[in-house]
């Protein structure tokens, strides 16, 4: 009988073995390097073609999983698999990195050890959104601060190694927490990691901690996520790494990596501690909000275009967040449906603007003024990202939004109108960065601006597309979510609305 091909496991080490492949490439042919980077990560994005073919969104559980001993002596092992939620942020992550590649063609002078530092970061998410074995998660959730770190302290601009020691501190610090907390739930498990053996013993009643310490764990998975998602108060990391990293960095880090932390929230924090994240969800939730207001209002004042996108961001990890700690099935499907449409519509309008910066060599607005009389397509396509951002209906935001206003609003209404509320926030933020940068009189210097060259183009066309048809028609992906949100996610009926 021929054994099936372990694809979880080629997809996550073929961009491993491939930055190994790029170092060996001679020096002397930086071209010959970025060109093995691309094609490894195409290669990348077929694997995970396959597995979406494969996948079967119906059934419950965990696909193509696969289980070996890895550390028998403390109880881990190397258990991957995925289901619905894992599935979308897979071929997301896949699929970005051909394109960031493809726009950070020329970001760096000697590219080997550039591009090889994407592709390992792309391996250790890949490996964190597959794992099953909590000591796996781990080791890979904290292995991706290494090739990040480089990224950002590098090839970043003059303050990038302050704000990389700043992410990689508070990120150490969080994760500090969580392996306290991974040791102890090891021990109360009987000694294993095993993912899916510590929820049913949970479930059954075999986990019994007292629930005071069971709070406890979940504080420590809850703030290492928080962190890396970043949630309000724990953000501060974000906004300088932002505006220090190239917008390719950049964009790996908020579309992909802080995705893992609202990723953890909603597998670990709700499955392993159900009890403890229904006491903590008022509160969860009303940071969320807090974050979708804060961080629309601080953008309207920043002079700065990332910190602009920055802010943003932080507000749209907010609904995300909001969706998920709304523990409704609607709710946890936009809060997956929004990782997805806000990691597409961050790195479309985070390239745009890197690519108009890079033209200007400022990033500050004031310097700017009427691009689209000398640069109509960069215009453009900045306006079609921007509402995108903004949420605009007919593209993929928008629904992601929606479902989460939906489900929040049967539990929360009063938290569900605020959150809805500040889009109008959001709105006044997109569409005043516009005007100062597109439109009005051309600034002295804008004349050097010129448009979206072929590279680019091929680099945000796919995404702009994709805006487009997932904002049109989104079945396709919540295909895939809804059975995995039923099947795994703690989401709890709306109780009835009371009848006077």
């Amino acid at each position: 009988m021929m054994t099936q091909l372990p694809l979880l496991s080629v997809l996550w080490l073929a961009p491993l073995v491939g930055a190994f492949v790029v170092l060996a490439v001679p020096g002397g042919r930086p071209v010959a390097a970025k060109y093995t980077a691309v094609g490894v990560s195409l290669a990348g994005v077929v694997i995970a073609g396959v597995l979406v073919v494969r996948f079967e969104p119906n059934r419950p559980g965990y696909q193509f999983v696969e289980s070996h001993s890895w550390l028998p002596t403390f109880g881990a092992g190397y258990v991957v698999g995925v289901d619905g939620v894992a599935m979308v942020l897979v071929v997301l992550t896949s699929g970005l990195m051909p394109l960031l590649l493809t726009a950070g063609w020329n970001d760096a002078e000697r590219p080997h050890g550039y591009v090889a530092l994407m592709l390992v970061a792309e391996s250790t998410m890949l490996v964190s959104l597959v794992a099953l074995d909590l000591l796996l998660f781990f080791v890979s959730f904290e292995a991706m601060l290494i090739p990040m770190f480089f990224l950002v302290g590098r090839y970043g601009g003059a303050g990038a190694p302050r704000a990389a020691l700043k992410f990689l501190l508070y990120s150490l610090f969080g994760g500090l927490l969580m392996l306290a907390a991974l040791i102890f739930l090891n021990r109360a498990a009987a000694g294993t990691f095993d993912f899916r053996a510590i929820v049913a013993a949970v479930s059954s009643g075999a986990i019994a901690p007292t629930p005071a310490v069971m709070h406890l764990l979940f504080l420590g998975f809850m703030f290492a996520f928080a962190v890396k998602a970043p949630l309000w108060p724990l953000h501060t990391w974000l906004p300088g790494l932002a505006v220090e990293a190239t917008p390719v960095t950049a964009v790996l880090m908020m579309a992909v990596v802080d995705k893992i932390g609202t990723f953890g929230m909603l597998r670990y924090c709700l499955q392993l501690f159900p009890g403890s994240a229904i006491l903590f969800r008022p509160f969860v939730i009303a940071l969320s909000v807090v974050a979708i207001g804060y961080g629309a209002l601080v953008a309207i004042g920043q002079s700065d275009i990332m910190r602009v996108i920055a802010y943003t961001s932080i507000s749209h990890f907010g609904f995300i967040v909001l969706g998920i700690f709304a523990m409704t099935e609607q709710g946890q499907s936009g809060a997956t449906l929004y990782m997805v449409n806000h990691g597409v519509a961050t790195a479309a309008l985070l390239l745009i603007a890197g690519f108009l910066v890079s033209r200007r060599g400022t990033r500050l607005i004031a310097d700017y003024g009427g691009v689209q009389q000398v640069a109509p397509v960069l215009a453009g396509t900045f306006l079609i990202a921007g509402m995108a951002s903004l949420a605009l209906p007919g593209l993929a935001p928008f629904v992601s939004e929606f479902l989460v206003l939906v489900g929040t609003f049967g539990r929360y209404p009063v938290f569900a109108i605020f959150a809805g509320s500040a889009l109008v926030l959001s709105a006044i933020c997109i569409l005043w960065l516009y005007q100062r940068l597109m439109t009005g009189p051309r600034s002295e210097g804008d004349a050097p601006v010129g448009d979206l060259r072929p590279r680019e183009l091929a680099a945000v066309a796919p995404l702009l597309a994709l805006l487009v048809v997932l904002g049109c028609y989104p079945q396709p992906a919540l295909d895939v979510i809804n059975p995995a949100i039923g099947h795994t996610a703690l989401a709890e009926p709306v109780p009835p609305p009371r009848r006077g």
